[in-house]
């Protein structure tokens, strides 16, 4: 039986997955209702520009965003605008006045969860954030509720598709990083600026977010460490293929324990090699993927659509419904968990594999010479390819050497490539990425 006062809707951001959100509630109003409890109504959508073409009625247009989301008719206000500002006082603002949130704010979120959830705390009202990381695929609630009495060691995926489809075209057609990131522009998966993409910002932001949830500690975009897929080149699609691999840009997140016996959190974003034989690595296209590990439920594996209006709106009107059947029923949703406070583990305390690229000079005695330098660092070598190195006439100019390691701290490994960048024999280091998945 469905309760008669209805739950007012206010939406702010009418993009691709504002325009979709919208769409849903109101085509799809009867079966919402029958899942809430009670009739779902839009009271307004707040934009930056009103005008008569938006495909929404005219009366429910508003560039005031702070009139919209105050109305005493409006209980839950669904954030879809980005970026960071205005994002942040609007849903702050809300807050304030005792509705809940829905939001997909990635960057906001990674930056200011705590402020959000204090505020979230103080009104006695549901913050949600599902599609904020990894769009349609369910990861985030899965986490705070399904594993809620687990111990979560290790969640690493890829969060990105951009970076995805690029380094999946490389993968598979031999091309340049700059072609494939043209063919990604060209299918729209790629913005004109694809900083935050390439560069790791993104997969950072959703890194953040997740190492949060999972081990019960605040993790800000800040806390992670990050690189992105800019200096990727054809010659190392091709050594990762010989090594049975394949490049995926990774968010990692786990947690760590010291020496000394702390327990740390680890959050990190790099362009590594993965197994063919992995998860991860039939993972392509624009498709995220993401791989929670914990003591008793062992490995689960999320896979999907990581973006898109449709796949997005998909999770948004998930929380939607979660947060208004919440107001119906007077009860509320998962509030934040921060009770750990791990202390962030710096990146010189991880423990990985790790692929080294080198040019070297095309003589005797640099293999051993090279070799010596990882034993000097007590770096273990796992493997080493040599080949030559031809100008465009195909006359022999160099030797490119790599190195595939065992186990070893970054820091190690950090050393090791500033000593190599000093030997006489190394022309550069060209490469320096990671193993992951391997268990080695």
């Amino acid at each position: 039986m469905l309760n008669e006062e209805p739950v007012g809707v206010a939406v702010l951001g009418l993009g691709n997955v504002g325009s979709e959100v919208v769409r849903i509630i109101e085509d799809s109003a009867d079966d919402l209702a029958a899942r809430i409890g009670a009739p779902l109504v839009l009271r307004g959508v707040g934009v930056r520009r009103v005008a008569a073409d938006r495909g929404v009625p005219a009366e429910l247009l508003t560039d005031n965003i702070e009139e919209l989301v105050s109305r005493d008719d409006v209980d839950i206000v669904v954030e879809l605008m980005g970026p960071v500002e205005p994002a942040r006082k609007a849903i702050l603002l809300a807050l304030e006045h005792g509705k809940s949130v829905v939001t997909a704010n990635k960057a906001l979120l990674s930056r200011s969860t705590g402020e959000l959830a204090d505020a979230a705390e103080r009104a006695r009202v549901d913050l949600y954030f599902e599609a904020a990381v990894a769009g349609a695929i369910p990861v985030i609630r899965p986490l705070t509720q399904s594993l809620a009495g687990d111990t979560v060691r290790r969640v690493a995926g890829i969060v990105n598709g951009t970076t995805n489809y690029i380094l999946s075209e490389m993968d598979s057609t031999g091309t340049d990083y700059a072609s494939a990131l043209a063919d990604a522009r060209a299918l729209g998966y790629a913005e004109a600026d694809p900083t935050a993409d390439v560069e790791g910002f993104d997969a950072a932001a959703k890194a953040a977010i997740l190492a949060s949830i999972a081990f019960h500690t605040r993790v800000t975009a800040d806390d992670v460490y990050r690189e992105g897929i800019s200096n990727i080149t054809p010659d190392d699609v091709a050594s990762a293929r010989a090594l049975g691999c394949t490049i995926k840009l990774l968010s990692i997140c786990e947690r760590i324990t010291t020496a000394e016996g702390q327990q740390r959190v680890s959050a990190r974003v790099y362009p590594a090699l993965v197994p063919s034989s992995h998860p991860l690595a039939t993972v392509n296209g624009a498709f995220n993927a993401v791989v929670v590990e914990a003591e008793a439920a062992g490995r689960l594996m999320f896979y999907g659509q990581g973006a898109g209006g449709a796949p997005t709106a998909s999770a948004v009107t998930g929380d939607l419904v979660m947060a208004a059947r919440n107001r119906v029923q007077g009860s509320r949703g998962p509030r934040e968990s921060k009770y750990a406070q791990l202390p962030i583990a710096p990146i010189g305390d991880i423990v990985t594999r790790y692929y080294v690229s080198m040019d070297v000079a095309d003589k005797p005695g640099v293999l051993s010479t090279v070799a010596a330098e990882f034993a000097q660092h007590e770096v273990s070598i796992a493997e080493v390819r040599q080949e030559g190195v031809a100008d465009e006439d195909g006359r022999r100019v160099g030797a490119r050497v790599v190195v595939v390691t065992h186990r070893a701290p970054e820091a190690a490994l950090s050393e090791t490539v500033a000593a190599l960048a000093d030997l006489d024999a190394v022309q550069r280091v060209a490469s320096v990425l990671r193993l992951e998945g391997t268990g080695q």
